[in-house]
């Protein structure tokens, strides 16, 4: 028997049997009675048995129809499912990922290295920077403003998250120049212990003791000179004297202007820097880019 049923007879048929009523079915359809018993007609007539018995009262399903009836609402059910995941491949072709930074990745030109290889990957995405203060260890991933960041870890809740890792640093220590300890290099940690040290905020939770580097203090708590929230700010405190900071070494150029320097640090492992990404998130464009950094990465 070969015949095309179109999705639309099915539709048709399948409001008249769960409805078991022409006009009640026509309504739900937003179609004329007339025009929707001429489709089942013919639909009938396609399938070559009857799949309604109306008379005044009622319509009942016949064997044929009550045959028919589970399919076609399987089938109807697995185009909704087709049209949904067109949908999501449509939206997800034209995505802009958000990218999250507290720090520029400078890092000898990675995030071009990233950017270019991504582009050549999806062309049709776009690529969002975006900044986040330093009161946010996570880059917006947390609140989910941000699709993907580049972050120092440990981050917080750290199952709620996966990472590359895009660089491993020494920590400088950087300070002011006419610091007694500025010609001191390198500098022992333990020889930092009672310095006023420059903080981020508390609500960066372990970045803020990572960067004090309170696991090297033998349970000392350290002395807060003054919070700081962005480079500018590290700077300013650095210059006015208001205590010395632990600094990556890709950043240390961004603070050590006139009137600051960094020295190398013993006793203190290195900073590790990493993109990172939400462990429920599996969107194909966040795939890709994390296979641009991995390569960016590679090639560095």
């Amino acid at each position: 028997m070969a015949m095309d049923v179109h999705g639309r007879d099915l539709r048709y048929f399948a409001a008249v049997a769960e409805e078991l009523h022409f006009t009640r079915a026509a309504e739900r359809l937003y179609v004329s009675q007339p025009a929707l018993s001429k489709q089942i007609r013919m639909l009938e007539k396609q399938l070559g048995a009857p799949l309604f018995e109306r008379d005044r009262r009622e319509v009942r399903l016949t064997a044929a129809g009550t045959a028919l009836l589970p399919y076609a609402q399987r089938i109807l059910a697995e185009w909704e499912g087709a049209r949904d995941a067109v949908a999501t491949a449509v939206a997800d072709q034209a995505a802009t990922l958000v990218v999250g930074m507290s720090t520029s990745p400078g890092r000898g030109g990675v995030l071009p290295a990233i950017r270019s290889r991504f582009t050549a990957a999806r062309p049709d995405a776009s690529l969002r920077l975006r900044h986040v203060g330093w009161h946010d260890p996570t880059g917006g991933l947390a609140d989910g403003s941000c699709d993907v960041a580049f972050v120092w870890l440990p981050l917080p809740d750290p199952d709620r998250y996966r990472w590359v890792v895009v660089a491993e640093e020494p920590r400088l220590l950087a300070l002011p120049d006419d610091h007694p300890l500025a010609d001191a290099e390198p500098v022992d940690f333990t020889d930092l212990v009672d310095e006023p040290f420059l903080a981020l905020p508390e609500s960066a939770g372990p970045l803020r003791d990572h960067w004090l580097a309170t696991d090297a203090r033998d349970g000392r708590p350290a002395r807060i000179g003054a919070e700081v929230a962005g480079t500018e700010e590290t700077y300013e405190a650095l210059v006015a004297g208001l205590g010395v900071v632990l600094v990556a070494a890709g950043n240390a150029p961004l603070v050590s202007l006139g009137g600051v320097v960094t020295l190398t640090v013993r006793g203190i492992p290195p900073s590790c820097f990493v993109l990172a990404w939400r462990a429920d998130d599996h969107r194909p464009l966040i795939r890709e880019y994390v296979r641009a950094a991995e390569q960016a990465t590679r090639a560095r």
